[in-house]
């Protein structure tokens, strides 16, 4: 009898790239959505992934964040993280959490260095320190050749204990170092103090309630692998701006090149969009000529200044039949119309209605500290009045809008009636175009979303 070779079946194995994976991805307001998403997926396309499923406009601000609301702590996840493999460093008892929002400083950086890194901050080497400038510094940063260095005090917590320190640091590309005698550089009275491939930062988001921090501007080194509060390496800095520069440095060593190609790779994308936009708006706009209707007869308008500024009258004109409010006898505004006027602003994305001024802060806070990210809110304090909550120089800044009647109009201003407007709306426009009495234009609006 002859024996047969038995075939064996092996199953299919599937790369583990391929293989799915489901997450949850929170938004502001805590509402929630499950994704399955393969095991490779990176935080850009996660991103982009809720944006095309909640039609939302891509502005190339959307960023995905680790929450750990155990330890009060949060951070940007990169854009070319891989979050599956994020998300297996969490402990099972860990109600961590994966965050969809808008952040609009998260590569300001590259666009605004000034803005990031104070000169009193920064030391690099003695041959080019006359002539540099903040670009070359953000140069030296992404350059693995280039040495700069982060240097002054910070607060510090020692390991089990309540009380803080305040002491002398300096940030070099190979970590995180404590001086032992003042301000001293020198090697023998360094100590390594922290390292940074195997470490994450974090912003540190109730730092006062949670840890004791003595200012509200902690953030803290934890390590990768790990979860609690065992590892954590806290800080303090005297202010925004050093908090920020601090971090951003981090950020940059750490990852270095490859923040830059995840901005250039946003913004190249931004180029061709706008460029997409363009040849859609040349392509109807060819079918379209001025007209002007004032005459007797119709007439075009070939003049390209004349037909601006006809377009510009037209949209005065419209806006003000639109605020007009006759009752049936055609006399001014009744105050139900008043009412009615004071509401038209409640569906717009950057009116929050009734939260306090620490919220309003804590939201632009979370959507970047750059200049020109806004909001406007019922005011707390004086009924029937609003504020225009701003960011400008790294602080959110508090405008009171004031409600003015005028022969039965309301209208409002934020420089004593100086400039009236018609509603919330029309003011919010126009501090979008102009600076006026503010710090800045109004730039970037701070939305809560919906996943």
């Amino acid at each position: 009898m002859s024996l047969h070779a038995r075939r064996v079946t092996l199953p299919a194995i599937t790369p583990l790239v391929l293989q799915k994976r489901v997450i949850k991805v929170y938004s502001e307001d805590d509402t929630s959505r499950a994704l399955e998403v393969p095991s490779g997926i990176l935080a850009r396309d996660v991103c982009q992934l809720l944006i095309l499923k909640n039609h939302y406009i891509d502005d190339h601000n959307w960023t995905l964040f680790e929450n750990l609301p155990q330890t009060g702590l949060e951070r940007i996840i990169e854009d070319h993280e891989l979050v599956i493999e994020l998300q297996s460093n969490w402990g099972m008892e860990e109600a961590n959490r994966l965050c969809f929002r808008k952040n609009y400083a998260k590569y300001e950086f590259f666009k605004n260095p000034v803005n990031f890194f104070p000169d009193q901050m920064v030391l690099v080497s003695d041959e080019t320190n006359n002539a540099i400038t903040h670009a070359d510094i953000l140069q030296m940063f992404l350059s693995s050749s280039a040495y700069p260095e982060l240097h002054g005090h910070l607060h510090t917590k020692e390991q089990g204990k309540k009380s803080w320190k305040k002491m002398y640091f300096l940030l070099r590309r190979s970590g995180l170092y404590l001086s032992l005698k003042g301000t001293s550089k020198e090697p023998r009275h360094l100590q390594f103090f922290s390292e940074l491939s195997s470490s994450d930062i974090y912003i540190l988001l109730a730092g006062k309630k949670m840890y004791g921090a003595p200012t509200n501007y902690g953030f803290c080194f934890k390590p990768n692998k790990t979860g609690g509060t065992k590892d954590l390496k806290l800080f303090c800095a005297e202010d925004e701006e050093s908090r920020t520069c601090w971090m951003t440095a981090v950020r940059l060593f750490k990852h270095g090149m490859q923040l830059y190609q995840n901005y250039m790779e946003l913004h190249h994308q931004c180029i061709s969009g706008a460029q997409n936009i363009s040849s859609m708006r040349s392509l109807s706009e060819n079918s379209l000529v001025a007209m002007d209707f004032s005459g007797h007869k119709s007439r075009v308008i070939d003049n390209p200044t004349e037909a601006l500024s006809v377009a510009v009258e037209e949209g005065l004109s419209w806006r003000r039949k639109s605020c007009t409010r006759l009752n049936a006898h055609g006399s001014p505004a009744t105050s139900q119309s008043l009412m009615a006027n004071m509401a038209i602003h409640i569906s717009q994305p950057w009116f929050h209605h009734k939260i306090s001024r620490n919220e309003a802060q804590k939201l632009i806070l979370q959507q970047g500290l750059i200049d020109g990210v806004f909001l406007v809110r019922d005011s707390q304090s004086s009924p029937k009045t609003f504020v225009l909550s701003l960011c400008h120089g790294q602080r959110a800044k508090h405008f009171q809008i004031v409600p003015l009647e005028d022969n039965g109009e309301l209208f409002y201003t934020l420089d004593d009636g100086h400039t009236k407007f018609t509603d919330l709306i029309q003011l919010v426009e126009f501090y979008q175009l102009n600076k006026g009495m503010l710090p800045c234009k109004l730039k970037h609006y701070c939305a809560r979303v919906t996943v």
